[in-house]
């Protein structure tokens, strides 16, 4: 491996570490930030993504040895803990960061395109990072093949939706749509069937729905922002919009919560 010293918080080496709360930053260079052992181990192991370099501690470096041992390109940077606490600005306990290079993005058709059984996850306006991060780990956690993502969406590749999904958004392709409408209309030409989650009475039982849908589907499910939730445009482009029975006196749950169980119940 490549093993660089770091003991100079302002060591050019390591600009891509420094400031990590602007995301603007590392974006425009093409970059995304790991934090964390697990997630930078899976960056490492199971991303479909390349790594420019890592920022690591001495004893996340022995942690991580068994997936760098082989590796003599990637620049290894080690640093004390209250080296990488400076560099990153503020108080920082992991002790292990890594740089993915973003590529480039993956094109809507590639998710679409792909014929027989798949479901995809189609999100509209989920401008919060969390609920883009958790959405992605229901995603993985019930078997779904993509994501796609309109204009007005947060970042999957922003820190703490990386974090939040547990790294799902490393692994699991995605792809942001300039033209909503037309990607819907791709969709249903593709032969999904456009399923709306919506809290609102009009909307049928998921239950329902779920008993009767084929055994093996062709699934888009879309999921608009909390609060506003989906257009009517988009509503009016499903095949059908369901609901998730609560109790009387809430109207609505957490986006991420729905959608894993619109996922448990239809995917």
């Amino acid at each position: 491996m490549k093993v660089e010293l770091v003991e100079d918080p302002t060591d050019p080496r390591i600009a891509g570490y420094r400031d990590v709360r602007d995301a603007g930053l590392r974006v425009r260079d093409g970059l995304f930030l790991a934090e964390g052992r697990l997630l930078v181990r899976r960056l490492l192991e199971a991303s479909r993504f390349a790594v420019q370099s890592l920022l690591l501690t001495p004893p996340a470096l022995d942690d991580l040895r068994d997936l760098l041992a082989g590796d003599d390109s990637t620049p290894v940077h080690v640093a004390s803990a209250e080296t990488i606490r400076t560099v990153v600005g503020f108080k920082f306990h992991r002790g292990c960061l890594a740089l993915g290079l973003r590529g480039e993005p993956l094109a809507p058709e590639a998710l679409v395109d792909p014929v027989g059984p798949r479901t995809l996850l189609a999100l509209e306006g989920l401008a919060d990072p969390d609920n883009v991060g958790a959405v992605f780990r229901n995603a993985a956690a019930f078997g779904a093949a993509g994501v796609l993502l309109s204009s007005h969406c947060a970042d999957p590749l922003y820190r703490k939706a990386v974090r939040v999904s547990m790294g799902a958004t490393l692994s699991l392709p995605f792809a942001r749509v300039a033209d909503w409408p037309a990607a819907l209309a791709a969709l249903r030409l593709a032969g999904y069937r456009l399923v709306a989650l919506c809290p609102g009475v009009e909307a049928e039982d998921i239950a329902l729905v779920a008993a009767r849908a084929p055994r093996r589907p062709r699934l888009a499910l879309l999921l608009g922002a909390e609060g506003t939730g989906l257009s009517d445009t988009t509503r009016a482009a499903a095949d059908v919009a369901v609901r998730i029975p609560m109790a009387a006196g809430i109207d609505s749950l957490n986006v991420a919560a729905a959608c894993g169980i619109a996922l448990h119940r239809l995917a």
